[in-house]
């Protein structure tokens, strides 16, 4: 065997085992991100506890989370999950705009709170947990749908075009109950992202009243 070939042969054997390593994280990453959304969650009542949220904070927050729900709540309604490749409506401009708007909501309660620590974790779990989970995705779909790779060139994973995509010529194939390539307030319902606004409504709440409330709690049992 010439060293050429032993070349080739390393080459290889590295490319599978790093390609492993990759498949395994993106496999734990699914199954952790819940319970670090958790501690996320407690990080935000360590920070609100450790700093009262100022007024204009809250105001300037709402620019990133009514836009992050807004996105989130149009891309439900147009995701027709593990049965056709949707490429219309915010589709069009992002493959992922789930995950985009995810994002934006999370940085706008990291500005509510003006916590650069809460930023930087929810960064870090960011590229830590969706970024393989968002490749592992591509991975099915990529087998799942043979025109995916088109629909890849076409529109960028995260960060949005300006201007939608062409719109695919192939017809609507999806299941009864589907309402074409539009939007579906029914498919908005069956994903259940009203969710998303109830957790944010909660989360608003909580910066508006949960340190006020604790404080009085406190003061009375002294």
């Amino acid at each position: 065997m010439t060293r050429r070939q032993l070349s080739g042969n390393e080459d290889s054997s590295s490319h599978a085992a790093g390609k492993s390593w990759l498949i395994q994280w993106q496999r734990v990453a699914r199954r952790i991100r819940v319970p670090l959304g958790f501690v996320a969650a407690a990080l935000y009542l360590f920070e609100l506890w450790r700093r009262a949220p100022q007024p204009a904070a809250i105001a300037l927050s709402l620019l990133l989370v009514v836009p992050g729900l807004w996105l989130r709540g149009y891309a439900a309604g147009y995701v027709k999950k593990n049965r056709e490749l949707t490429r219309t409506g915010p589709y069009a401009h992002t493959r992922n705009p789930l995950y985009l708007g995810s994002m934006l909501i999370a940085a706008g309660f990291a500005v509510a709170l003006m916590s650069w620590v809460l930023a930087a974790v929810l960064a870090v779990g960011f590229a830590v947990i969706y970024i393989p989970v968002i490749a592992s995705e591509e991975r099915f779909l990529r087998t799942a749908f043979p025109e995916f790779d088109s629909y890849c060139r076409s529109v960028p994973r995260l960060l949005p075009r300006f201007t939608a995509a062409p719109a695919p010529e192939s017809g609507f194939s999806g299941g009864p109950g589907d309402q074409g390539q539009g939007f579906s307030f029914a498919r908005y319902l069956r994903h259940r992202e009203y969710n998303s606004a109830l957790g944010a409504a909660l989360l608003y709440l909580s910066l508006l009243f949960l340190r006020p409330a604790l404080e009085l709690l406190l003061h009375a049992v002294r």
